[in-house]
């Protein structure tokens, strides 16, 4: 990946998109260029019902380009594709200073674990030599990496720009 990226991983209700988007605001907020992809497990429509878009869709058209004065995107049908991988997806993106990834929890980038310490979930970080910190709800006793309360973004902001050697701004 040419990109520089650090990953956000953890299990449902661990506060992983919490943290990104405020990641994403810390990092903006110190003049970085910040793009995001989100892995979803479950099928999702960004297009509705109704929408000029959603009928071209439904009409049969592989991709549907939406282009504003403020945004645009391109919804593209899969049918029988096997899924892009991450490094498909970054290709497609414009150059920035650093991709944050929510979820892709196998791929080989590092990636800060989220834990909320009311769940019991599996541990990741031990098992994944891809975990460089935990982001935790709470004070954890032990752990094999750098652990940072969830709240911490400045802390987090700055172990980031350290972990994929990017000088603060």
């Amino acid at each position: 990946m040419s990109q520089r990226v650090i990953g956000v991983t953890g299990f449902k209700n661990s506060g992983k998109t919490t943290l990104v988007e405020r990641l994403v605001e810390e990092l903006t907020r110190r003049g970085l260029r910040i793009a995001t992809v989100k892995h979803a497990h479950h099928t999702f429509d960004i297009d509705h019902k109704g929408r000029d878009s959603f009928r071209h869709r439904t009409a049969g058209a592989r991709e549907v380009a939406v282009v504003s004065r403020n945004q645009w995107a391109i919804i593209r049908e899969m049918n029988d594709e096997p899924e892009p991988s991450l490094e498909d997806i970054m290709g497609r993106l414009q150059p920035c200073d650093l991709v944050i990834v929510e979820g892709y929890k196998r791929d080989r980038h590092p990636k800060i674990e989220v834990r909320n310490l009311e769940l019991d979930h599996p541990l990741l970080a031990g098992d994944d030599d891809t975990i460089v910190a935990i982001a935790a709800s709470d004070l954890l006793d032990s752990a094999p990496v750098p652990v940072f309360l969830r709240d911490d973004i400045a802390g987090l902001a700055e172990f980031v720009l350290g972990v994929v050697e990017l000088p603060a701004k």
